[in-house]
């Protein structure tokens, strides 16, 4: 009995050995074989760890945003979610992939049944039994076509492709917490400026309105010096509510209460990242998981072309059992008391108006665009890893001589101060020199965080941002189809 049954499922396997999946052609390369050069850009250097190698805990040098990120890395949710759907595609696949196999069912039955005079052919009442218990298969489809097998490789494709949309989360969650870190804290510096410039206009009023008492200064200076008061006011509103939206949106991020016991933060003059290797375009291809992810829907679109193409052939399904019945419970298993059935069937397709051919031209049509798609993702990571170095070397530029300019306006507001206190001139040259000065220092302030930024969107353009700890990627291994 068990010998036909293994001999089915034999003979399956070894029938099986076709498949219709189109030969897999990885795209040309939609972008230049290096990254731009010029007036822009800095000379690339060789590194020996590449970026998406960098662990976040080397690339981040403020021990509060260390703390953050690893917070968000427990309590996201859309992290959560990212994992929970890998889980998700894994069963799937796992459901898929037992198709391929025969689903081997055992039955055991019993009757017992009275039947009366009149409906009796000995004219007579009755009652008959009929046991019986059976091992089988039922309608097993035998994979001549690789149809099933490209149903499978669909799915192994769709689960490799959730590990790698992960992947992309999580990098994305790291460059997004710190991010916002930075931002929360560049408001909170221009918070403070803004409160101790006001503190300097409020003092400058308080001189000019005792001038004013005693004609010295004019109705026009005590006009000027309370405008530039008022307008300190309103950028001090601004700057509390953005230090609270801030922090609304790190907690957002975090998934939980920032900690009370967060480390102490280290000010945005200070090393707050370490630099990034930019390495070549090609290494994209392998580093950044969105493009791996394109890449995984590609190949899925492509395998489900061998299923569309298999649908055209005869498909053939085979239902088996054998067994044993009596009458009697205690004859089940007596000699001469077996049954077998085998019973093959064949499926062709003749007539369908066409639904087999519009269901390939739609896989075919499926692939082209997840081509286009993968292209696209990788011109999009060319373009933002351009655009970071691009912005690191001018951003360098431009933060210089926004210092250099913050210098240049406090000699103007010292030597506008004294020459104001001692009646060389007027307060509207003292009131200019304060909001220049306030102007110039928020300005490098928020320079200084879009470089910051422009850091933290490289190290994420290139992949980095999945390893806690440079050296981790030794260590790691490739996503591999889960075991049933």
């Amino acid at each position: 009995m068990s010998k036909s049954l293994i001999s089915i499922a034999v003979a399956a396997f070894v029938l099986g050995g076709c498949s219709m999946i189109p030969e897999y052609q990885q795209p040309a390369l939609p972008v230049a074989e290096q990254f731009p050069q010029g007036e822009a850009y800095a000379p690339a250097d060789a590194a020996e760890v590449a970026a998406a190698e960098q662990g976040w805990r080397q690339f981040f040098t403020d021990p509060a945003l260390e703390r953050l990120v690893q917070v968000a890395l427990e309590n996201n949710r859309d992290l959560r979610v990212a994992a929970l759907n890998i889980e998700a595609y894994r069963a799937q696949y796992r459901i898929q992939r037992a198709d391929l196999f025969p689903a081997i069912n055992a039955d055991g039955t019993g009757t017992r049944q009275r039947t009366p005079a009149d409906l009796s052919q000995l004219g007579e009442s009755g009652i008959s039994s009929q046991y019986g218990v059976t091992l089988g298969v039922s309608a097993y489809e035998l994979d001549l076509w690789g149809r099933i097998r490209s149903l499978n490789e669909q799915a192994l494709q769709t689960y490799l492709s959730s590990e790698e949309a992960r992947r992309s989360t999580q990098i994305s969650l790291v460059a997004n917490v710190a991010n916002a870190y930075l931002t929360w804290q560049a408001d909170q510096a221009l918070l403070k400026l803004t409160q101790d410039t006001l503190g300097a206009f409020e003092q400058s009023l308080k001189l000019t309105s005792r001038s004013t008492e005693v004609g010295v200064s004019s109705a026009l200076d005590l006009s000027q010096a309370r405008t530039a008061v008022e307008t300190a006011r309103v950028s001090l509103a601004r700057y509390h509510r953005q230090v609270a939206q801030d922090r609304n949106s790190l907690t957002m991020l975090l998934g939980t209460r920032i900690p009370v016991d967060l480390p102490e933060a280290r000010g945005l003059d200070a090393d707050l990242l370490s630099e990034v290797p930019a390495g070549m375009p090609s290494q994209l291809l392998t580093r950044r998981p969105d493009i791996l992810e394109a890449e995984h829907a590609l190949l899925a679109a492509n395998a489900n072309i061998g299923a569309a193409r298999a649908a055209f052939f005869p498909s053939i399904s085979l239902t088996a059992n054998a067994g044993t019945s009596s009458r009697q419970l205690s004859g089940l298993f007596d000699a001469g008391s077996g049954s077998w059935l085998f019973s093959p069937s064949i499926s062709l397709p003749i007539f369908n108006a066409g639904a087999l051919r519009a269901s390939l031209d739609y896989s075919k049509i499926q692939k082209d665009i997840n081509i286009a798609t993968y292209e696209k993702v990788i011109q999009t990571a060319f373009q933002e890893v351009s655009d970071g170095l691009a912005a690191r070397k001018t951003y360098n530029e431009q933060l210089q001589a926004q210092r250099d300019s913050v210098q240049a306006n406090q000699d103007y507001y010292r030597l506008a101060e004294r020459r104001y206190r001692i009646g060389i001139d007027s307060n509207l040259t003292f009131l200019d020199a304060q909001r220049s000065l306030f102007s110039a220092q928020q300005s490098l302030i928020t320079d200084r965080l879009s470089q910051l930024t422009s850091e933290v969107n490289l190290y994420k353009a290139l992949g980095g941002g999945w390893y806690e700890r440079t050296g981790q990627a030794q260590l790691a291994q490739p996503a591999q189809a889960p075991k049933s």
